[in-house]
């Protein structure tokens, strides 16, 4: 995928993206912003690859979802990370930011990933002269540490 040019960057975590692949409060309105546009873009951490398989396989071991189902959303997920998505880098420099973040917010380790990942490239934004990201999340510590960050936030379990 190209890097974000002038359109709306959306960030989202693992809890927000999860919800394209299995069936939950918000989802609709996560289907609807990752519909491919020129509008905006959709960024993930490389992580959320991870996050949402375990995810998957979760619902799938509890029996929420089948093996077939588990396995369309797991294609599905992998083809949109490789055409739909702009993956953020887990670099050393995203993992200093996440540690630096874990003395400031009430964060968890991969929440503090995320969120770091998603600074760096609010950051590369705005260094471009761009508009920086709007930051979608499921999880209120992880939002207001977001928001305390100084990002833009937005809740899908807000959008039923």
């Amino acid at each position: 995928m190209t890097e974000p040019a002038t359109r709306l960057t959306y960030f989202l975590d693992s809890s927000a993206i999860a919800k394209r692949y299995a069936n939950e409060i918000g989802t609709a309105w996560i289907e609807e912003l990752c519909v491919p546009s020129t509008e905006r873009l959709i960024a993930l951490a490389q992580i959320s690859l991870v996050e949402v398989a375990a995810v998957l396989a979760a619902k799938q071991r509890g029996n929420h979802i089948s093996s077939a189902e588990y396995d369309k959303a797991f294609d599905d997920l992998t083809a949109d990370s490789k055409e739909q998505y702009y993956l953020v880098d887990v670099d050393q420099a995203v993992i200093d930011r996440a540690v630096q973040l874990t003395r400031r917010q009430k964060l968890r380790g991969c929440d503090a990933i995320q969120l770091a990942c998603a600074l760096v490239l609010h950051q590369s934004l705005r260094d471009a002269d761009l508009p920086g990201i709007t930051f979608v999340c499921a999880d209120d510590d992880l939002l207001a540490a977001a928001s305390a960050e100084g990002l833009a936030t937005e809740n899908p379990n807000l959008h039923p």
